[in-house]
Parts: C-alpha cells; structure tokens; sequence
C-alpha cells in the first residue's frame, strides 16, 4: 500500500518576516513609487483645470404674495395684526423663500438656463462638430439631451446651498472655464428672479381680472368692500413685483472670475502617485511571497 501524500503546509508570514520581505525589494517598491508618481504627474498635466465661481443671494421677504399678506395684517385690528405677524404671516414669508430655494435649484430652471443658453454644444464639446454645427454621432440614445444635461449639473456642477443660521444662499457653479462659470452663476440668479417675478405678474394680472368681474356682477355693499380691498391688495402686488428687479433673490455678493484653479494642483499628485506606486508594489510582493 502507498501512503496519501500529505498536504504541504505554507509558512505564515509574520510580521518580523514581512518586515524582512519589504525591506529586502525596497528598491523595487521605491522605483515603483517614483514611476506611477511621475506617470500620475502626467496625467493630471492633461486634465483640464477647474474654476468655481459663487454668488451669494438673500431670498426676499418682501417676495411672493407678500403684498397679500401686508394688506391683510392692516386691515386687521392692532392686537390681533401683530399676532398675525407673529405666528401667521412670518411662517407663510418663510414658506415662500423655501419655495424660490427650491425652485432655484429645481430641474425646471436649470433645463430652461441651458436651452435659452445653448449650453449642450458646451457641456458636450467632444461630441459637438463646430463646422458643421451638429452632433458627431447618429445614435439617439448617445446624442445629448436636456434630461442628461440637468443630471450633469445637478451631480459636479452646481450646487446650491442654504445657510439657516444667516439666511443667505450661494450658489457655485465649477467648470473648466472660468468665465463661462461666473456667467452661469450670475444667469441662473437672475433667471429665477425673472421667471418668479413673471409668474407673480401672471398670477395678479389674472387675480386682477376675475376680481373686476366680480365687482361688476353683484351689488352688495359689503361685497364690493370685500372684492376691492383684494382687488388693491393684488394691484400693490403687482406694482411691487413689476417695479422690482431683485424679486425674489437680492445679491449680495456675485459671482467674479477667478485666475486660481480649484486643488488638487498638479504639485498634488507627486505624493500621491508615490503613496500609491509604494502601497501597491508592497502588495504585489507580500502576494507574491504568499503564493510562490
């Protein structure tokens, strides 16, 4: 009878002997550090410089339906217009600068700045043939759309940000110029400041109109009271959101062209490339020593 050959056990690699093993190819782990930190310092030369430019805005108080709200608390009696202040008025305020943050940064917006702007041929520059001013390629499903183009802003190039403590808002826009980043911001500031002040227009132009027909149908004295303090409470809101430019976002601070390139600098790929060519040429050779 033959005996079964037994199974060979491996030596454990201890830490003292693990020591010994890197100390003994440190060369090769150096040399490997310095190439893929060198092959690293190449690569980010290639890459594109990002610049953020940021605007800073104060939502409005005196914003939607805040006329409304004004006429309604004076003609209440004092007592009872300050408690409306207090505990009705201030919360509906609050209520409606949430909503234009929103809509500040709401997918409706940012889809209408793009299209007004023609910025798919931008975002998309590796896909857009200048000459011919059309799409290098013929598949729908790879042809840009607002949809994605939305997505693209929406995950690394704006970003809107709501500080509760100051109540002030910014918005940054990152892109590899930094003169298109700077018009960006400043444009979707002012397009939801349009956009929200011609809705409000909209709104009390209709408010306007049903409330003179209602007016002229009836002939009750208390009823025409009641239709024309509305109807002057919708004119002053009209008065104010017509004569204001800053309807809803007063800027505090816009938006600048900046000459600094946002970090990692190119500098800051040297350290990194040589962490990372050491950590893996370590790890080739402890599974190396493992395995052979």
């Amino acid at each position: 009878m033959t005996s079964a050959a037994l199974p060979v056990r491996r030596a454990r690699v201890g830490p003292r002997e693990l020591f010994t093993l890197l100390r003994a190819n440190k060369r090769f782990i150096l040399s490997a550090g310095v190439l893929v930190s060198l092959l690293s310092f190449a690569v980010a030369s290639f890459l594109p410089r990002s610049y953020s430019a940021t605007v800073v805005v104060s939502p409005v108080s005196s914003g939607p339906d805040s006329g409304t709200l004004a006429g309604a608390g004076s003609s209440l009696s004092t007592p009872l217009a300050g408690l409306s202040e207090l505990f009705g008025m201030s919360s509906v305020l609050d209520s409606k600068k949430a909503e234009s943050v929103a809509f500040l940064q709401s997918d409706a917006l940012t889809e209408k700045y793009i299209q007004d702007n023609n910025l798919l041929p931008i975002l998309y520059a590796r896909l857009w043939d200048r000459a011919g001013k059309r799409w290098k390629v013929n598949d729908p499903e790879k042809i840009p759309t607002l949809w994605r183009a939305n997505e693209l802003f929406n995950k690394g190039i704006r970003e809107v940000k709501a500080e509760k403590r100051t109540n002030l808002v910014t918005v940054t826009i990152v892109w590899k110029d930094p003169v298109l980043a700077a018009e960006w911001a400043n444009g979707l500031v002012k397009l939801a400041n349009d956009s929200l002040r011609a809705r409000a227009v909209a709104d009390s132009e209709r408010n306007i109109a049903y409330l003179k027909e209602e007016a002229a149908r009836t002939n009750v004295l208390e009823a025409q009271k009641v239709i024309y303090t509305a109807l002057r409470m919708e004119m002053s809101k009209l008065m104010l959101a017509q004569g204001t430019q800053e309807y809803a976002f007063k800027v505090i601070d816009p938006a600048l062209v900046v000459e600094k390139a946002l970090p990692p600098e190119r500098v800051v790929w040297l350290p990194f490339g040589l962490l990372l060519g050491m950590f893996l040429a370590s790890f080739g050779v402890t599974l190396r020593a493992a395995f052979v």
